[in-house]
């Protein structure tokens, strides 16, 4: 698995067709995300939310173009990795999985944060979170992966070639002890990462549900001009966390099975290896750098607005329709009233 033994030849040449078509959909998806962001700056300005997603949608695209032609390229010139660039070519090809992906899990980890301060902690975040703290949070980011990743280069850790020769990764069936170091604290990175986002995104969804029902409980909390600010608030904080909710499940979805697989292999360093099984679990991971851009673009601010406009609408019908029944019975059976002092909806009623 280590060396240049797996190779693509006229025998075993591969299918080129699924791994063009991955990385089209990913450039393209991507770019248009990035567009619908540029033009969302453009209309207003830009807050720490969105700062983080351009992050991620940037991330998400420089980790498609610096892996998918490799791939490609390997395909259609017969030849694996190692034999077309060395282990050098092999080295940037593991170092950049590794580093994408440890990336744009920790991007998702600071949206989950944000939004659990923005919500639980709105004093806090009103003072001190600015989208300022955005782009002092990125390079952080970037720059504890790069150091994490570049520790195979200093001997903690190696990066191999995986049959049937397109793809290279850090050694998941380490023999070695530093070798072992490095397969489980990448597993556990990951691990922890995973467990902090799905606690900080179930805390958010506490808090927001229990702030709806404390407002719809208030008779009237939605009427009027503070009410219409208070609805727009709980649907934007609703909008911010189905995004990260739905990307942070396509993310488990497809980077937990390859923290499994870590996890056995680190455990069964004696059983046969098999490549089959790793070679899935690393295309399931590079499957999230093609999501994450279109759930993005299908859950757009005015895709949620209207599912959300339509939800609401739906659970305040009956209430109008009893709240004019109850008028028109207090009409018939009280004093005579002016139809014109009534609610909109209630005078429509009696006029028809």
């Amino acid at each position: 698995m280590s060396n240049s033994t797996c190779y693509l030849d006229s025998a075993n040449p591969g299918d080129p067709a699924v791994s063009a078509s991955m990385f089209a959909a990913g450039v393209l998806g991507n770019i248009f995300a990035l567009f619908l962001l540029e033009i969302r700056r453009r209309r207003k300005s830009r807050c720490l939310f969105h700062v983080l997603v351009t992050a991620l949608v940037i991330t998400d695209l420089l980790g498609t173009l610096a892996v998918s032609p490799l791939v490609l390229a390997a395909y259609v010139r017969k030849e694996n990795l190692v034999e077309m660039g060395g282990r050098a070519l092999c080295n940037h090809f593991g170092f950049s999985m590794t580093f994408f992906s440890l990336a744009t899990l920790s991007i998702l980890l600071a949206m989950a944060v944000e939004r659990w301060l923005s919500i639980g902690h709105a004093y806090f975040y009103e003072k001190y979170m600015t989208k300022r703290c955005g782009y002092y949070t990125i390079p952080i980011i970037y720059l504890v992966c790069f150091a994490f990743c570049t520790l195979p280069f200093a001997g903690v850790g190696k990066y191999v070639l995986y049959c049937p020769g397109t793809w290279c990764f850090f050694d998941m069936h380490p023999q070695k002890r530093l070798e072992q170091v490095y397969a489980g604290a990448y597993a556990s990175a990951m691990l922890l990462m995973i467990v902090c986002t799905v606690l900080c995104n179930g805390s958010v969804s506490y808090h927001l549900f229990g702030m709806y029902r404390r407002r719809r409980n208030n008779h009237g909390s939605f009427r009027g001009p503070r009410g219409r600010k208070r609805y727009e608030s709980i649907t934007k904080e609703v909008e911010h966390l189905v995004l990260l909710v739905v990307m942070t499940v396509c993310f488990v979805v497809f980077s937990l099975p390859l923290v499994i697989q870590v996890y056995m292999n680190f455990f069964r360093i004696d059983i046969d290896i098999d490549n089959q099984q790793d070679l899935r679990m690393l295309r399931l991971l590079s499957f999230n750098s093609i999501v994450d851009p279109w759930v993005f673009i299908i859950l757009s601010p005015s895709v949620l607005r209207f599912l959300w406009g339509k939800l609401c609408r739906r659970q305040q019908t009956p209430a109008s329709e009893e709240s004019t029944f109850r008028t028109m019975r207090a009409i018939r059976l009280g004093p005579p009233t002016d139809v014109h002092k009534l609610p909109a909806h209630t005078a429509r009623a009696l006029c028809q």
